[in-house]
């Protein structure tokens, strides 16, 4: 009856906004990424030059920059100190040599490889939530993936450690999505401060950035409000036990 109740009650509706901002904030990301993906610099500048560009000016020389064939796979991985770019996989075709150089040479890319420098930045300089998310990975990484089952089966055994146990869990990841956001937020910010300070990217096309890194942070904003409320969920089925 209770996780009959848990899964079916009419508190499950809570999620509903959630799911909403999650699937608007996919669709968002995707077809702004892909809108200005086709978009040329004007000063023909690439994703890796833009993000060289930026780390030199910040002094950082200890950070590789590698690329990635896989779609959206640009990220900063703080242990290796590697910013991986993703580009379109490569090929002779001339159709696919044209297409693959615009998108290198893209507004989509170039913000986005700011926004990975921003990290790298964040890394050098000592930011303490990037520091915090870094060391709390592995704890939200077991907590999501074991949190639902141990309070599932603390449901249906109506045994109260196992509840207590999903809901601690699931609050590593939940803390986990919460500290992304000033990490992605602040990210943001040194990347358009950095392109407009360094001139790397004209006015009009800082705004196209701006709009394609508006949109990435809403799916950070979208997982952080579901896991929020999921958990509040877990919390309201553990007092009715």
């Amino acid at each position: 009856m209770l996780l009959g109740a848990f899964l079916f009650g009419p508190s499950i509706w809570i999620l509903v906004p959630a799911i909403i901002l999650a699937i608007y904030a996919q669709w968002r990301v995707r077809s702004t990424y892909r809108r200005y993906s086709r978009v040329r610099s004007a000063g023909g500048l690439t994703a890796v030059e833009a993000a060289t560009a930026i780390l030199r000016k910040e002094a950082i020389t200890d950070v590789a920059i590698e690329e990635t064939d896989r779609p959206l796979g640009d990220h900063y991985d703080p242990r290796k100190k590697t910013l991986r770019l993703s580009v379109p996989s490569k090929s002779n075709t001339p159709t696919a040599r044209e297409e693959r150089e615009t998108a290198i040479r893209s507004i989509s890319a170039i913000g986005v490889a700011a926004h990975e420098a921003g990290h790298a930045i964040q890394h050098a300089r000592g930011f303490g939530p990037l520091a915090l998310r870094t060391t709390i990975v592995p704890v939200a990484n077991f907590g999501s993936q074991l949190a639902f089952p141990l309070f599932f089966l603390g449901l249906i055994l109506r045994y109260q450690p196992l509840l207590t146990a999903g809901i601690l869990l699931f609050s590593a990841a939940v803390l986990f999505t919460l500290i992304t956001l000033p990490v992605e937020f602040d990210a943001s910010r040194r990347a358009v401060g950095a392109l407009k300070g360094e001139s790397l990217v004209s006015t009009e096309e800082l705004g196209a950035v701006k709009e394609v890194l508006f949109a990435a942070a809403l799916t950070y904003v979208a997982a952080a409000a579901m896991a929020a409320l999921q958990l509040f969920l877990l919390l309201s089925a553990g007092r009715r036990r």
